[in-house]
């Protein structure tokens, strides 16, 4: 049946499942993979219907998000609310003004390497900035200008700027491949926080976002499955996927722990330049 999930194995929806919970919680961009391993692999998943392609992400998403939630509680800090609303506002609006454009003209193999080369260079940038300009304070992390000498500033106590650099970040990581978790890394490490400070902040911000527009666009796609006759497969598809993000999210957290994850950056960087360049050589082998 063309166009339908019939044309996804229920294996495949396993395996792309599987892949998003350690492909959120690392700054490698969720979104990426579940684009580019079927590609790669041969899989018919970009021949499907992009409402049911758009529906199964959703699916991955949703499984992800609630296995996030289940985090202990001192994964989950409170902030200031002038510094969420500075984080939260800029993903929303982006979200809300520009989501649909950026999916159907930035979903390719080759725009998601320049996401990939994109946030690589970002996060690196952030690393050698901080190392050389914002030495940090034991305890705590320094925020720094020019003319003024840094200051230690708690980790819990971020700024509305703090908030606005992470918002801004989050926008920018609707790019495909530019990664949610990678972009708000390299901001708070712009602005003087150490890796597991900036991971936790990151995850501050990011689990509202993810929560909200899964949510936001659950709403919408139920209702479009309301309206159409679709097949009891379509269905089961859906739910495997998300039963397996939910399992392996919940696994890879247990794994991946914020000291854990603060060590892999350097390896999350250089995988995603291997990744881009693979899937390079990819194309440019099928187009000789």
């Amino acid at each position: 049946m063309p166009g339908s999930m019939r044309e996804l194995p229920l294996r495949h929806a396993a395996i792309l499942g599987l892949l998003h919970g350690p492909t959120e919680l690392l700054p490698i961009s969720s979104s990426a993979h579940t684009t580019l391993v079927p590609w790669l692999a041969g899989w018919p998943y970009g021949e499907l219907d992009p409402r049911l392609r758009k529906s199964f992400e959703v699916a991955l998403h949703t499984g992800t998000a609630l296995a996030l939630l289940l985090r202990p509680p001192h994964e989950r800090q409170c902030m200031r609310r002038g510094f969420l609303v500075a984080a939260l506002a800029p993903p929303a609006v982006a979200g809300y003004v520009l989501g649909g454009q950026i999916e159907q003209r930035l979903g390719t193999p080759a725009k998601i390497v320049a996401g990939l080369l994109a946030g690589s260079a970002a996060m690196g940038s952030a690393e050698v900035y901080k190392k050389w300009h914002a030495p940090r304070a034991r305890g705590g992390h320094r925020h720094f200008g020019s003319n003024t000498a840094p200051a230690e500033i708690d980790v819990t106590r971020p700024t509305a700027s703090d908030g606005l650099a992470l918002g801004v970040a989050q926008a920018l990581a609707l790019i495909p491949g530019v990664s949610r978790s990678g972009a708000t890394l390299a901001a708070a490490s712009a602005r003087g926080f150490s890796r597991q400070d900036a991971d936790q902040l990151s995850w501050t911000v990011g689990l509202p976002v993810i929560a909200g527009a899964t949510l936001l666009q659950g709403r919408r796609l139920a209702y479009q499955q309301a309206r159409a006759d679709r097949p009891r497969k379509t269905a089961m598809v859906l739910a495997v996927g998300a039963t397996s993000a939910f399992l392996s999210t919940l696994a890879s957290s247990k794994a991946l722990n914020r000291r854990r994850r603060a060590r892999l950056l350097p390896a999350c960087i250089a995988y995603r330049g291997v990744l881009a360049a693979y899937v390079i050589r990819h194309m440019r082998d099928n187009t000789c």
